[in-house]
């Protein structure tokens, strides 16, 4: 097919898995299904394998075609964004103002990793033998995306391993996969036949894609449990694996922190995209004698911040992006304030149609409720006290998960020592969940296996390769 224009909004699924079956989509701020999308049967799997594996050989033997496509696929990415950000929004539910946010990171992430080249390194020892070490690409790769960020994610995963000279076949999460299938159908104007498939369907197709023996990596975000399910079809194949898991990220605000100065920023970073961010604040511990004033001014915020349909443009916070996830908002809620928590704000389901919920800010909870131990994954954060210094570092290592974490205070010095006891994979100061492309991205303890981002995602996508000869004369 022809490039894509800014024109007019192209059709999903041109090249992709096709289906033989239907995938109701609902708009999160109805609750009401809107589209739909093909359901692929795990049988026909097979077929789109082969034709990413057939694909490969070419794709991978020509660097300089590789990137000049990628960039491309970028440029495309960009013309459609005023027809794919609404879609993204009114599948997901965010802001229109996120959906064109995550479109142009889409982009970006594209030319970034176009221009990235592993490059071939000399090896020495002292023996007279003139090594080389080049790096290839490994085979068709598989993603599994998730929800919250469907095009982040799946551009996180497609960018690398296409660049690195890889083909992929890319499941998106069956509640959001309209936006996807058009991103895929930009991306085929600019990319070779059957180098990036979309296939959309419920499980099992996830769980075949996993474990398929034509597939050489797998790369997953979603929850652990899955993560773990993942993992082991995967080693069926001995294919390698890249999971991100989720996190149970924790805040720690210092004694010498200006409350009102960083209130802002501490809310968006527990709130943006309705607080379902991997990354996101999801535990806030303050000391005991700044408490009050921390819960009063997170409280304000979430009792004024407008929330409503992120196709209208005073929305702030949209809807839970689906209804078995508003439930798990609710219980987790709802188990916080039986066991003696109170909601400073919000704490119940708004009265409107859609998936909507009241940001909630939520005091005096225990430490072992389950809104503080497990991910809740939606706009509600508990704020704890500290006494000691020591007691909040054990407090927020004190879970399974280690994505990320930060540290808020004026003393910089002191805040980075603070820091540098999370164990997590990222940790900030005085701001949080901001990530360039160019680092790495990785978790601790439950939250991943393996790295993305930088050169280090390029790499997660290759295989070294070494040429050993003698030395001339």
């Amino acid at each position: 097919m022809a490039a894509a224009t800014g024109h007019g909004p192209p059709t999903p699924g041109d090249r992709d898995g096709g289906g033989s079956g239907c995938l109701a989509v609902v708009d999160p701020s109805t609750g009401e299904a809107f589209d739909e999308a093909p359901e692929l049967r795990p049988e026909e799997l097979d077929a789109v394998v082969d034709r990413a594996h057939a694909a490969w050989h070419g794709w991978r033997a020509d660097p300089a075609a590789r990137r000049k496509a990628l960039l491309a696929a970028a440029d495309a990415v960009d013309a459609v964004a005023a027809h794919l950000a609404p879609l993204l929004t009114r599948e997901q539910g965010k802001p229109l103002t996120e959906s064109h946010a995550e479109v142009a990171r889409t982009a970006a992430r594209l030319r970034y990793f176009a221009e990235l080249d592993a490059g071939e390194q000399p090896l020495t020892d002292g023996r007279p033998v003139r090594s080389r070490l080049r790096w290839r690409p490994i085979g068709p790769v598989a993603a599994i995306v998730p929800w919250n960020f469907p095009l982040q994610l799946a551009s996180a995963k497609f960018a690398p391993a296409l660049a690195a000279g890889n083909t992929m076949v890319l499941k998106p999460s069956p509640f959001t996969p309209l936006a996807t299938r058009m991103l895929g159908t930009v991306l085929a104007g600019a990319l070779p036949e059957d180098v990036l498939t979309i296939v959309t369907g419920r499980e099992p197709l996830g769980a075949r894609l996993a474990s398929h023996p034509g597939i050489r990596h797998v790369t997953f975000t979603g929850s652990a449990a899955t993560g773990r399910a993942v993992a082991a079809g995967a080693a069926a194949s001995l294919a390698r694996v890249t999971l991100e898991l989720g996190g149970n990220d924790a805040a720690v605000l210092l004694d010498d922190v200006d409350v009102e100065e960083i209130a802002d920023r501490l809310f968006w970073a527990a709130f943006r995209n309705c607080g379902q961010v991997c990354m996101a604040v999801k535990r806030l511990y303050a000391p005991a004698r700044l408490y009050a004033r921390v819960v009063e001014a997170l409280a304000h915020r979430a009792s004024t911040t407008a929330v409503g349909p992120g196709l209208d443009p005073a929305s702030r916070i949209g809807p839970v992006n689906n209804a078995p996830q508003l439930a798990r908002v609710e219980r987790r809620t709802a188990r916080a304030l039986a066991d003696g928590g109170r909601a400073a704000a919000g704490g119940h389901r708004l009265d409107r149609p859609g998936y909507f919920f009241a940001p909630t800010i939520l005091a005096d909870v225990p430490a072992d409720s389950p809104v503080v131990t497990e991910e809740q994954f939606g706009p509600v954060l508990p704020v704890l006290p500290y006494d000691s210094l020591d007691e909040a570092v054990r407090a927020a290592n004190g879970t399974g998960f280690g994505l990320g974490g930060s540290v808020w205070g004026t003393d910089l010095d002191r805040a980075e020592a603070v820091a540098d006891r999370l164990e997590c994979g990222t940790a900030w100061i005085n701001h949080h969940a901001e990530l360039s492309l160019a680092q790495p991205f990785a978790g601790a303890k439950d939250s991943g296996v393996g790295v993305a981002g930088g050169p280090w995602g390029l790499y997660g996508n290759l295989r070294p390769f070494v040429v050993h000869r003698p030395e001339e004369g």
